[in-house]
């Protein structure tokens, strides 16, 4: 016998009624984003790998760690898309779409990958929902995309949640709170890492994302960016605030949220919940003003968000919210004989074509075991044609559910149901 080939490690199939969450999830995205006027982008699985280095940045643990790296036929080298801005950035140059009407509003849904341990909530292929807005600077677009975010997860009953904001200033403020944090962290890197040594004299702020509890108790009492924000600034980020009381959008200032990507500017932000054990954010994201100038775009202000499905749905699974979905199947039609299953197949092609559901037996089965595979398909309607019903022209239709039955003409079917 053969090996079996399994799955890669940190990955899922989705099927049956897993899929149908994943299509509630999916709907309740459209919805949302079609409340907030945001339209759909899809970009490429895969990315030139320079894109991911310029944009995330060098020292990050995605760009040493984490990214899945390749080599085609023609020597070009590419990267499976790690995270969901930077394609995203790309395509608004590429297109060049800062010529249409500001702010666009976009989002995606998409796989992303990443080279990491897989755990609960974290996997080496999971799927993420991301919101990207473009062409504004105003605090205002912070507040509604956060507004967005809030009234989504709300909207499918999420508890526990709390949104925490923070604001890393402009590259001024940066020049000034990198300053600052090296000189703490100067004093105190023999307790550091290699990698937090290494780290610290390119990119200070990335030792604050070490996971190595030995290099989180030499953090404390570390500066934080809201200490060096310049007065516009801060006057963006009060501003932020004041927009959302106004939504009625509840919050709290968090000091400690400094983002893992290389590219963020004023805002940033995390959706977290405390049924998630150890991945406690749900949703993270910010302001990125300088990104697209960076890649060869116009100047343009930008802010958005991304947010792991797999997470989501493990944390409604454990809320409680997750509905019981079932499959929606109008009737089945059984047969008996090769003339019977012939009608039953041009009858069930004739419901379909007007937008009905429904199956017919492709197995020659009794028409017992029939019977028996569409209840456990939970069907509305059944009905049997064999030679009887051939000859009368008439056929009986079951409710499967309450048991009822009409005698109807079998070319009749399509209107009983659509009156049904």
């Amino acid at each position: 016998m053969a090996a079996t080939i399994t799955r890669p490690k940190g990955t899922a199939d989705i099927y049956g009624a897993d899929a149908a969450l994943w299509h509630y999830i999916e709907a309740h995205i459209r919805k949302i984003t079609a409340a907030f006027g945001v339209e759909e982008i899809r970009t490429p699985i895969f990315e030139n790998v320079e894109l991911f280095v310029k944009s995330v940045g060098e020292t990050t643990d995605i760009v040493q760690k984490e990214m899945y790296i390749f080599e085609d036929q023609g020597g070009r080298t590419y990267a499976l898309k790690p995270e969901g801005t930077a394609p995203t950035v790309r395509a608004y140059i590429e297109n060049s779409m800062h010529n249409m009407p500001a702010p666009s509003k976009f989002y995606y849904i998409s796989p992303i990958f990443r080279a990491e341990r897989p755990q609960k909530g974290r996997y080496r292929q999971h799927h993420q929902f991301g919101v990207e807005y473009f062409g504004s600077y105003s605090a205002a677009a912070d507040a509604e995309l956060l507004s967005l975010a809030y009234l989504f997860l709300t909207g499918l009953g999420v508890e526990n949640l709390t949104l925490r904001v923070n604001s890393v200033g402009d590259k001024g403020c940066r020049i000034r709170y990198n300053e600052a944090l090296l000189n703490f962290l100067d004093a105190r890197k023999d307790k550091l890492c290699g990698l937090c040594r290494e780290r610290m004299n390119k990119n200070p702020m990335r030792v604050l994302d070490c996971k190595n509890p030995d290099c989180q108790s030499v953090l404390t009492g570390a500066p934080v960016p809201l200490d060096y924000l310049s007065d516009d600034c801060m006057e963006h980020f009060s501003q932020l605030q004041d927009n959302l009381v106004s939504l009625n959008v509840p919050f709290i200032v968090d000091k400690g949220i400094v983002r893992g990507l290389d590219y963020y500017t004023h805002t940033v932000f995390e959706f977290t919940s405390t049924d998630l054990g150890a991945q406690a954010t749900v949703c993270g994201g910010g302001r990125y003003n300088n990104l697209i100038e960076s890649h060869g775009g116009t100047p343009t202000g930008a802010v958005g968000f991304g947010m792991g499905i797999e997470r989501l749905l493990i944390i409604l699974e454990q809320q409680g919210k997750l509905p019981k979905l079932q499959q929606n199947i109008d009737i089945f039609i059984g047969s008996m004989g090769v003339e019977g299953a012939k009608k039953a197949g041009q009858i069930a092609y004739q419901l379909r074509a007007h937008g009905i559901s429904a199956i017919c037996d492709l197995g020659e089965r009794s028409v017992k075991a029939q019977m028996k595979y569409a209840d456990k398909l939970n069907v509305k309607y059944s009905a049997v044609i064999g030679c009887t019903e051939l000859e009368t022209g008439k056929v009986t239709v079951r409710s499967m559910s309450g048991g009822e039955s009409a005698e109807v003409a079998i070319n009749g079917i399509l209107k009983y149901i659509q009156e049904a």
